[in-house]
């Protein structure tokens, strides 16, 4: 019988809810990339939804990807035509991105998405807030303010993409584990749970290591918001919504300004 040894992210118990970056260096960034999967086949599905939508560049050819990751969505964009600025607050994913868009027109930025102001000389065309980003942000003047400033630097006729996951159900009892993804080496399940605001993530992560599994824990807290909410701060701020869809959970909506 395998022995299982329990390893919190940080010196801290259950109860003790991580900041999202700290949660991203601590935990999540060292499996982050598993996790999301294939990346040539990732990368290659947005590069079809980005034609789908006839998404082009047209005018500075400037996008900006904020949240980026390892580069799945902002490899997408080089090889659309983009010049691509990808900003994301998490210094391994972007060591990752800059191995994965090495040769693209891809400039790695280490910054708080929330900082999007700094990126208004750009001029940007078109700027994506992709997978569950949004989410990330603390509150509801945090996701106004954001929306507000990334309307504000996009370029007149411009584009912005956003995703996020519905978490406007509450799931209750078995339904508050979400089996992830497994291999013969890592089993990753989400346990979440409900405030009227917020639903905290915590991951658990097992790991094999060829004697024992090795159980680690960390939660953090995402906000919850609806598709409704999000087109609502979009048209406040002037865009025009050209497309709104849910699924498999993932929200996601094209405005133009």
């Amino acid at each position: 019988m395998y022995k299982v040894i329990i390893k919190f992210a940080s010196p801290c118990n259950l109860a003790n809810i991580m900041t999202t970056k700290d949660h991203y260096e601590k935990h999540l960034a060292n499996f982050y990339s598993w996790t999301a999967g294939d990346f040539e086949l990732k990368s290659k599905d947005f590069q079809i939804f980005l034609s789908d939508h006839k998404i082009l560049p047209l005018s500075s050819k400037v996008a900006i990807d904020l949240g980026a990751g390892h580069g799945i969505q902002s490899a997408a964009l080089a090889r659309t035509g983009f010049k691509v600025w990808a900003v994301d607050f998490n210094e391994q994913l972007l060591e990752e991105l800059k191995h994965n868009c090495a040769g693209l027109n891809v400039t790695p930025v280490e910054q708080d998405i929330r900082l999007v102001t700094r990126y208004e000389d750009l001029n940007p065309e078109l700027i994506v807030c992709w997978g569950d980003t949004l989410t990330h942000l603390e509150n509801e003047s945090d996701v106004e303010r954001f929306i507000d400033y990334t309307c504000e630097i996009l370029k007149e006729g411009g584009k912005f993409i956003l995703s996020f996951r519905d978490y406007s159900e509450k799931r209750t009892g078995n339904a508050r584990f979400i089996p992830v993804k497994s291999d013969e080496t890592r089993i990753l399940t989400c346990f979440l749970e409900y405030s009227p605001t917020h639903v905290t993530v915590t991951d658990l992560l097992h790991e094999f290591d060829g004697k024992t599994w090795q159980q680690k824990v960390s939660s953090y807290n995402k906000f919850r918001i609806t598709r409704e909410e999000a087109c609502d701060l979009l048209k406040a701020n002037g865009m025009t919504i050209s497309f709104s869809d849910e699924k498999n959970g993932l929200i996601t909506i094209i405005a133009e300004k």
